[in-house]
């Protein structure tokens, strides 16, 4: 049995379409082609070897053991992936990328020596169908190709490539200053046709060109600059270009406890989620995201938006059904291994009020509004009208019964405040009088209902005693001032039953190996956006030092290569969750604006409540899609 490295060491690859995970010891162990959701053709990642994978290393690696390269990093401010080897021979480097705008998806990978000599090997295995199916293995005119079904996957390279053992194998020295290129592509199996043999020098040069061309939109320029670039690239490698959906994470099943079974797919849009992603990167001076994906929210939901999922597929399709893959073990044995998500039919009253907040933010932002947009949105603020009193499955997509959850209601409460909003200014057609009516009554009736005076805190739900790391957003979308003395109550009860010493926030309480709250069996790592909720929420109430202390401790968490999960363990020091996740990088990128945009209390209260937080600026919570979790 090989040895598959942590979460944190692999490093991620992308060409908007789909993404490769490269891990530090030169293997590709999980590949989806042509798209983030299709069925992958590299699973070792939640399986073993035998499910498909492409190590590129010196000859010398033993990949079993699970060695690891000298150095590896992003070539600027891009997603171009460099990994330095040194043998006692010489040393080389490989390069991997996925060139966006190639007319079917690729991995390319160089390998440049750089000194003396290295022995090298690639050793590619294809198993198309989440590691199940061997595909047929050929020559074609001195290419190799692997096919099966409707899928053929073409290998180019200018040394000899022989099949062996159902691998496509290469054996080559690399000196100093030559460079020997690989191309993996996808290509429909019954095209008459065959993919172009790619430039890997070009599309190399393309790829540098077009990721230098977008960070440079960028208007951040604080102190938390290389952190907030690079997960300002990695949100836009999570974007599906072709429909301008954006997926939660570009993977499937990686645990939130090691040998669990909170494993889940995140690989489609969640409204929540893409919303939330869609604000990170207007308030750091993208637009072109916002638009593509506002295009891809009216064909996807405008037809019938009384009947609004939380999450779709990347082309809107509705149907994700769940289902299990009981021939692959799962990461580290975490079984099982899940396609489709069973959350995608549940009531999440949420995602109404981060749609229209971010909505909101884009029109204050200068995205211009059109005639089909407000349409929707009418209908949306409709459906919170006539449906914020029902219980719903919340935030946290629990798997147990529906609930009155506290920040569905002040979410239902912030669609309603956005919508007033963009009336009073005269670009929306609603009836003023109605909503205003409706978000006092929401106000009063959490403030009666979700709040505990005898422990000063809002909870989790009407009438219960736990608490919710989501909570902690009250302040940050203006349903009451920092200062408010129930605010400040509720951010120390958080910090004292959710938090761990350090800082880090569970999202609510579990029950091990009881059913919990959430409908689920067994527990979770802390969860990275909500530490980050916590940074910013101790900076609203005024303890600036401590909120400044703990997201400089959540920076220290990422990889070498500044990804984040979705979770965090602090006992074994390691992430845990899909990876890498948007929620985590969004998270990020609100704190690190607030941080330094706001140079007191009141700026910040201020700010929030007219700026971002009027628009649902850090964007709520975003949903952490995880059934329960």
């Amino acid at each position: 049995m090989i040895t598959i490295p942590r979460i944190e060491q692999y490093g991620l690859i992308g060409d908007l379409r789909t993404s490769a995970h490269v891990a530090d010891n030169g293997s590709i162990d999980w590949l989806c082609m042509p798209r983030f959701d299709s069925d992958a053709v590299f699973a070792a990642l939640v399986g073993q070897r035998e499910h498909g994978y492409w190590l590129l290393a010196p000859a010398s690696v033993d990949y079993a053991e699970g060695p690891t390269a000298a150095g590896r990093r992003y070539r600027d401010n891009s997603l171009i992936l460099e990994t330095e080897w040194t043998t006692p021979a010489g040393a080389a480097r490989v390069v991997d990328f996925m060139p966006p705008g190639a007319p079917t998806p690729q991995v390319i990978r160089i390998v440049e020596g750089v000194v003396g000599e290295v022995a090298m090997v690639s050793r590619l295995r294809a198993r198309p169908g989440y590691g199940r199916t061997a595909p047929w293995i050929h020559g074609d005119g001195g290419r190799m190709v692997a096919e099966a079904g409707a899928d053929a996957y073409w290998l180019d390279s200018p040394v000899k490539q022989v099949e062996k053992d159902d691998e496509v194998v290469s054996s080559f020295t690399v000196a100093a200053g030559d460079r020997i290129a690989f191309v993996l592509s996808h290509w429909p199996a019954h095209a008459a046709d065959t993919p172009e043999v790619a430039d890997p020098g070009a599309a190399l040069d393309a790829t540098q060109g077009f990721w230098q061309a977008w960070t440079g939109k960028c208007t951040y320029d604080g102190p938390y600059r290389e952190a907030v670039v690079r997960s300002l690239i990695t949100l836009k490698a999570l974007t599906y270009a072709p429909s301008g959906a954006i997926v939660a994470a570009p993977t499937t099943s990686l645990p939130e406890e090691i040998g669990g079974a909170r494993n889940w797919d995140y690989r489609y849009t969640w409204l929540r989620d893409s919303a939330m992603t869609v604000d990170g990167l207007l308030d750091a001076g993208f637009r072109d995201e916002a638009v593509a994906w506002r295009r891809w929210l009216l064909r996807t939901v405008a037809g019938d938006p009384e009947n609004l999922q939380i999450m779709y597929g990347l082309t809107g399709e509705r149907e994700l059904t769940e289902r299990e893959l009981n021939w692959l073990p799962g990461y580290e044995g975490s079984a099982p291994v899940r396609v489709g998500n069973g959350a995608a039919q549940q009531l999440q009253l949420d995602v109404y009020g981060e749609v229209i907040a971010t909505l909101h933010l884009a029109h204050r932002t200068g995205v211009a509004r059109c005639a089909d947009t407000a349409v929707l949105h009418q209908r949306l603020i409709r459906q919170v009208v006539e449906r914020w009193r029902e219980p719903d499955e919340g935030i946290w997509e629990v798997r147990g019964s529906r609930r009155h959850f506290v920040h569905s209601k002040v979410m239902a409460w912030a669609a309603l405040d956005r919508t007033i909003r963009l009336g009073e200014d005269g670009v929306l057609d609603v009836d003023l009088c109605e909503l205003v009516e409706v978000r006092e009554e929401i106000h009063r009736e959490v403030c009666e209902k979700g709040y505990d005076p005898s422990r000063n805190t809002f909870t989790q739900s009407y009438g219960s005693t736990e608490l919710d790391a989501a909570l902690l957003l009250i302040p940050r979308v203006g349903f009451l001032p920092a200062t408010d003395p129930r605010v400040i109550g509720t951010v120390e009860a958080v910090q004292r039953e959710l938090a761990t010493a350090a800082g880090l926030v569970h999202r609510y309480p579990t029950a091990g190996k009881g059913v919990g709250i959430d409908g689920l069996v067994g527990g979770e790592g802390t969860f990275l956006l909500g530490a980050f909720w916590m940074a910013d929420a101790l900076f609203l109430i005024g303890r600036r030092e401590e909120a400044h202390t703990l997201f400089e401790h959540i920076l220290s968490l990422r990889s070498d290569l500044g990804l984040l999960a979705e979770e965090y363990d602090p006992v074994s020091g390691r992430q845990l969750g899909n990876f890498p996740q948007a929620f985590s990088h969004t998270g990020l990128v609100q704190s690190a604006l607030l941080l330094q945009q706001c140079h007191s209390v009141a700026d910040c209260t201020d700010a929030s409540r007219q700026r971002k937080t009027a628009s649902i600026a850090p964007h709520l919570p975003h949903l952490p899609h995880t059934p329960a979790a």
